[in-house]
């Protein structure tokens, strides 16, 4: 059984390898353009958070309202107003990405130590400058944390992207249980767990290089 399962793997790869490159090609796209997306987003609502205290209560609350919604229900509701293909996809992973990258931007930018901030303003430091050249700079590891938490995330729900016509890995998955083939299963499945491994530790990796300093004190 395990013999004829490692024939089948082989002769899917013997027979299907550009077919899979080209769907992991669509799977990391789809998935790098939601989380940079995300980002920017995330980034940029968490800016408005800390500068404007009074939205504060409002994003906060529609951020965790999007977090209890499952991206697979996202999906099915954006179908009617959107039809199916990358565009749906892409938002419903989008929206997945925010919170983590939000929340840990605002907790970033919350947890500055008040003497670094008395120390930038006794400098003579604009509210502007402190908050490119102290907070986001201070904030920038939580900030990574919730990034990679987010790319981690989207590239494992972009595989129900695959059930609105947005391709990826989740074809060989939605085929696999079609069909009920545990080659295509352990091929589709295995593929977004070493691609979201992969993922995680590049960005353990860079997250090590560009703050340094935290680890040299640990």
């Amino acid at each position: 059984m395990q013999e004829s399962l490692w024939m089948q793997l082989v002769n899917y790869f013997s027979d299907h390898g550009r077919a899979f490159f080209a769907l992991g090609r669509e799977h990391i796209q789809v998935s790098l353009l939601a989380l940079l997306c995300s980002a920017w987003i995330g980034i940029t609502l968490g800016y408005l958070t800390i500068t404007y205290k009074r939205s504060e209560k409002w994003i906060v609350s529609l951020i965790q309202i999007l977090r209890i919604v499952p991206s697979l229900a996202v999906l099915l509701l954006l179908i009617p107003l959107m039809g199916t293909g990358t565009k749906p996809a892409l938002i419903a992973l989008i929206l997945l990405g925010v919170p983590p990258i939000l929340m840990n931007t605002i907790t970033g930018l919350n947890h500055i130590p008040l003497s670094v901030l008395e120390s930038a303003q006794g400098a003579g430091m604009s509210d502007r400058q402190m908050m490119w050249k102290i907070k986001f700079p201070l904030a920038a590891p939580l900030i990574l944390t919730g990034i990679k938490t987010a790319a981690i995330e989207i590239i494992a729900s972009a595989t129900l992207a695959a059930k609105i016509g947005a391709g990826g890995f989740g074809e060989i998955i939605f085929t696999g249980l079609g069909l009920n083939r545990m080659d295509l299963l352990l091929i589709g499945g295995g593929a977004v767990a070493i691609l979201a491994i992969f993922i995680g530790v590049l960005l353990d990796i860079s997250e090590r290089i560009l703050f340094r300093y935290q680890f040299l004190q640990r």
